[in-house]
């Protein structure tokens, strides 16, 4: 049985682990959407949210979302917030001019994870609630294009998402995984429990 076949059974396994997690940004699009998903698969015992403000929820399936509020400028003097968890989830999006990825990239290695995945989408296309008009005109571009061809640079945010769960869930004895635009669609298509 190949991973694909797996990933109910590997969810089902991890959901029994009772494992916690937190989320990094889930004010922004994929944030948002990853804290969606995780909160209907039911994956973690704790979900914990990092962030500058507390969000407001309204569903009841939020109620048990724990919230912490950090200053970035300071992050040691919030380690607490982020201890004992088995899982994180860094959604901190910026435009590729901004990323600093190798940068970033090299401080996270610093921290001696077990393991962690590096993801790089190309192009987000969702519906922002923040508008960005250069973003807006790359996106109206890709959903005219054939889509064997705006798929190598483009990929919707709940594929991302869903990337990023099942790549929670399945065992690997990498420590760095780095999943570019192209991986990030192959290991999309292993299950459609969110439609892309």
């Amino acid at each position: 049985m190949d991973q694909t076949e797996a990933l109910p059974k590997l969810r089902e396994d991890f959901r029994m682990q009772n494992k916690s997690v937190f989320i990094l940004g889930a004010s922004g699009e994929t944030g948002r959407v990853l804290l969606k998903e995780m909160l209907e698969q039911s994956l973690f015992s704790k979900v914990t949210l990092i962030g500058r403000r507390k969000l407001t929820f309204h569903e009841e399936a939020y109620k048990n979302v724990i919230q912490e509020v950090v200053d970035f400028e300071k992050l040691d003097d919030y380690a607490s917030a982020f201890q004992g968890h088995d899982v994180g989830f860094c959604c901190l999006g910026t435009t590729k001019s901004k990323a600093g990825a190798g940068e970033v990239e090299a401080r996270v290695e610093e921290l001696k994870f077990d393991r962690y995945s590096v993801f790089r989408p190309g192009v987000l296309l969702c519906d922002r609630q923040e508008f960005r008009p250069g973003e807006w005109l790359v996106r109206k571009f890709f959903g005219s294009l054939p889509k064997s061809w705006a798929s190598g640079h483009s990929v919707p945010v709940e594929t991302v998402v869903r990337v990023m769960l099942n790549n929670a869930v399945r065992p690997s004895n990498e420590k760095v995984e780095l999943l570019d635009n192209t991986a990030i669609h192959n290991l999309g298509k292993a299950d459609s429990s969110l439609k892309p």
